[in-house]
């Protein structure tokens, strides 16, 4: 099973006996063959923590399963689209950011405390987003969505990169970040709000960006 791009704001998913995938409900747009639509409230592949993980970070985006045997596509919001293959790595996103992810993922939630200490913690205040992110390990892939599209951005050893907290979509690989206060050019031009952020992430991996501040 697989997801397909119909364009940048919708995809298409074959789902096929004996194999099933998670979605964000309301992200169906149209099937056809024999697909049924069922809550899911233990958070995918994780099961009963997972789903505590999430209740307890404020990210109880609802989700689906999805099971049968047809094609399903997806979308929601109009907001732009990025599929990412993994091949056992770890995921890192947003719940709300969640379209839909094939079934052989494991789900789970990690507290982003824990990497980069306090840093990690300013983090999710400061982009208001949860102190918690979802994580997705293993064979398959996942739809994120975004806005104005999503761009990757490779992370090598000794290089670091910089991403505007509010442009920062998910990440994955052996990827440390911290929080780190700079003047920038929002100051300069009186957009800034007294200082500026930047996300660094370092380590081996790769950061979607997308091209746009806006929160979902």
């Amino acid at each position: 099973m697989a997801f397909t791009e119909i364009n940048s704001k919708m995809i298409q998913a074959t789902v096929m006996p004996g194999q099933r995938l998670f979605s964000q409900r309301g992200a169906m747009l149209a099937y056809k063959g024999e697909v049924s639509f069922t809550p899911n409230i233990q958070g995918g592949q994780g099961g009963v923590m997972s789903m505590i993980g999430r209740r307890v970070a404020n990210e109880a985006t609802p989700l689906m399963t999805v099971e049968g045997s047809g094609t399903v596509m997806f979308g929601h919001g109009g907001h732009h689209i990025q599929i990412i293959n993994l091949t056992g790595d770890t995921l890192y996103v947003e719940a709300d950011r969640l379209l839909a992810f094939e079934g052989t993922l494991q789900q789970g939630t990690m507290f982003m405390g824990s990497q980069g200490g306090v840093m990690g913690m300013v983090r999710g205040k400061v982009t208001g987003q949860g102190l918690f992110t979802t994580t997705l390990q293993g064979q398959g892939a996942v739809a994120v969505m975004a806005h104005g599209g999503v761009f990757e951005v490779p992370i090598t050893p000794g290089r670091p990169v910089h991403v505007d907290p509010q442009a920062y979509v998910a990440h994955h690989g052996d990827v440390r970040n911290k929080l780190s206060a700079a003047l920038g050019w929002r100051d300069m031009v009186g957009r800034g709000s007294g200082e500026a952020f930047q996300l660094e992430l370092s380590g081996n991996g790769a950061v979607y960006v997308q091209a746009s501040e806006e929160k979902l």
